[in-house]
C-alpha cells in the first residue's frame, strides 16, 4: 500500500451491514436460515409477548457489536471476504422478506407484521431461531433490533422508525454489492499502516487510535458535507496546537462578517476576532469602512478561549487541501444522527483524550500538562516527537474479526446503489458554495 500523500479515488456506494453472528444462541450461519425459518413458520406459534422475555438480552446484544477491533489491516479483506460468502448464500435462497409495518413497532406490541421482522432479522444473524415466530415485539425482538441499528449507525433505541424500516428493506443483493465495493477499498489499505496511526471513516463518522493492531480509542466525528466533502487521503499528523487561533477564510470575511459588521459594529469585539494589516499591526475594527465596496484585505483572527471557532484544539497533518481535525465549542453536534454537516475539516468528540493519546510519546506532553496548557489558553503549538499516519478512509461496509458485519450510509453516493443512502441526508442544509476553510462562523 502506498503512503503517499494525496487523495485517493474511491469506488461507490455503502451502508448497512448485517452479522453472522448472534453469541452463542445466534445462527451458527446465515446461509441455513431460510429453511430453518420455514419450519419455523409451520411450527405452533410461540406465547405472547409477556412469556418472551429476557432482561439482560437488549444490553447484551447492543455490547456484542462494540468492538476493538480496527476497521483497517492485513485481516481486513478476509474478514469481509467471509461476509460477502456468507451473504451469496443468503442471496441464493432468496434473500430477506420486506418490512412494512403499519404503525411503528416497539417492544410489547403484538402486530402480524412482527413475525416479518422476526424473520428478516434471523436471515441477517441479528435474532436467533429460539425466539420463534410470535407476533409479539418481546424482548428478544428488542434487543435484535438494537442490535440491527448498532451494526447500521443508527440510535440502538429498539424502535422501528423510518430509518431503520429502510435499512432493513435494503435487499440482501445490494448488501452483497456493498460488500464487494468494500472489498475492494479494503484491499487498498491491508498494508503496513504502522504501530501507531489514526483512521477516520467518512460513512461512520468517526475516528479510531489504533495502537498494536487494537483500537486504543474510538472518537464520534462530525465530517464534510457531500458538496464540501473531506477527502480521501494518506497523511500524517505532525503537529497539536493547543488553544488555536482561528484565521477566517477570505470567503466569511466577505460574505458574512463585513456584513455582520454593517449591522453591528460590536461582533468583532464581541467574538475575541482581532484584525492585523500585512506588517502584523493590529487595527481598530472602528478605522475601518465596513460599507466600502470591498472588504478590507486585513488577517481576521480570533484568540484563543472558549468560543473559539477551533475550542481548545487543532490537529494539523500534511494535506494539500487545509483540512485538519480539531475541537468545537458546538458540542450537540455529536449528538446528531448525521454528522456530515463541515466544509471538510473534522470535528472530533472528546479531542482531550484523542490529543492525550497522540502526545503521550512527546517528552513532556503527560495529560496534566496538557490540561494546565489549555486552562491558560496561551496558544501553543506542539511538534510531535514522532508523527503518527492518519488514514481518512471511505468504508461503508466492513466486518471485524469477530464476524459483526457494519453498513453505513453512503453518503458521498459513491457504492453504486440509489438505495444505501436511506435518504437520510434529507434535512441537511446544502451550501450554496465553497468554502476554503472552516465552515464554523462565531455568532
Amino acid at each position: 500500500m502506498s503512503k503517499k500523500i494525496g487523495s485517493e479515488h474511491v469506488s461507490r456506494r455503502m451502508l448497512l451491514r448485517s452479522a453472522a453472528s448472534f453469541g452463542a444462541a445466534a445462527l451458527a450461519t446465515p446461509a441455513f436460515a431460510q429453511t430453518a425459518i420455514e419450519s419455523l413458520i409451520a411450527a405452533p406459534r410461540r406465547g405472547t409477548w409477556d412469556d418472551q422475555f429476557d432482561a439482560r438480552g437488549s444490553s447484551r446484544t447492543v455490547a456484542a457489536v462494540a468492538t476493538n477491533n480496527p476497521v483497517l489491516g492485513p485481516h481486513a479483506p478476509a474478514n469481509i471476504q467471509q461476509a460477502i460468502m456468507d451473504y451469496q448464500m443468503i442471496v441464493a435462497n432468496g434473500g430477506w422478506p420486506q418490512v412494512n409495518p403499519a404503525q411503528t413497532l416497539r417492544i410489547g406490541v403484538v402486530d402480524g407484521t412482527v413475525q416479518q421482522v422476526r424473520q428478516r432479522l434471523m436471515i441477517s444473524g441479528d435474532l436467533p431461531q429460539s425466539a420463534g415466530m410470535s407476533s409479539a415485539f418481546d424482548s428478544y425482538v428488542d434487543g435484535a433490533v438494537k442490535r440491527f441499528q448498532a451494526r447500521h449507525g443508527l440510535p440502538a433505541d429498539g424502535v422501528m422508525g423510518e430509518f431503520t424500516v429502510k435499512a432493513m428493506n435494503v435487499s440482501a443483493a445490494t448488501r452483497l454489492q456493498q460488500l464487494e465495493t468494500n472489498l475492494v477499498r479494503l484491499q487498498a489499505m491491508s498494508g503496513d499502516l504502522g504501530r501507531r496511526y489514526v483512521m477516520v471513516n467518512i460513512p461512520a463518522a468517526y475516528i479510531e487510535a489504533v495502537e498494536n493492531g487494537r483500537v486504543a480509542l474510538r472518537n464520534t466525528a462530525v465530517v464534510g458535507k457531500i458538496d464540501r466533502p473531506t477527502h480521501v487521503i494518506n497523511s500524517k499528523i505532525y503537529e497539536v496546537i493547543l488553544n488555536p487561533y482561528w484565521t477566517a477564510p477570505r470567503s466569511i470575511i466577505e460574505k458574512d462578517i463585513v456584513p455582520l459588521m454593517r449591522k453591528d459594529p460590536t461582533y468583532l469585539t464581541r467574538n475575541n476576532i482581532r484584525l492585523f494589516d500585512g506588517n502584523g499591526n493590529e487595527v481598530a475594527p472602528e478605522t475601518v469602512d465596513w460599507n466600502a465596496p470591498k472588504a478590507p484585505n486585513l488577517m481576521f483572527r480570533q484568540d484563543p478561549g472558549k468560543i473559539n471557532a477551533m475550542a481548545s484544539t487543532k490537529i494539523n497533518f500534511h494535506n494539500p487541501h487545509n483540512e485538519y481535525m480539531h475541537d468545537t465549542p458546538q458540542q450537540g453536534l455529536f449528538n446528531k444522527l448525521m454528522r456530515f454537516e463541515s466544509s471538510g475539516c473534522i470535528r472530533a468528540q472528546n479531542v482531550r483524550d484523542l490529543t492525550n493519546w497522540l502526545l503521550k510519546e512527546t517528552p513532556g506532553w503527560e495529560r496534566q500538562n496538557m490540561e494546565r496548557v489549555i486552562a491558560s489558553r496561551v496558544n501553543t503549538p506542539i511538534k510531535l516527537a514522532e508523527e503518527v499516519p492518519i488514514y481518512i478512509v471511505y468504508i461503508s461496509a466492513w466486518s471485524a474479526a469477530d464476524g459483526v458485519v457494519q453498513f453505513r450510509d453512503d453518503i458521498y453516493q459513491m457504492d453504486g446503489a440509489t438505495e444505501l443512502a436511506l435518504q437520510t441526508t434529507t434535512g441537511i442544509e446544502q451550501s450554496a458554495g465553497p468554502i476554503s476553510e472552516e465552515d464554523f462562523l462565531p455568532q
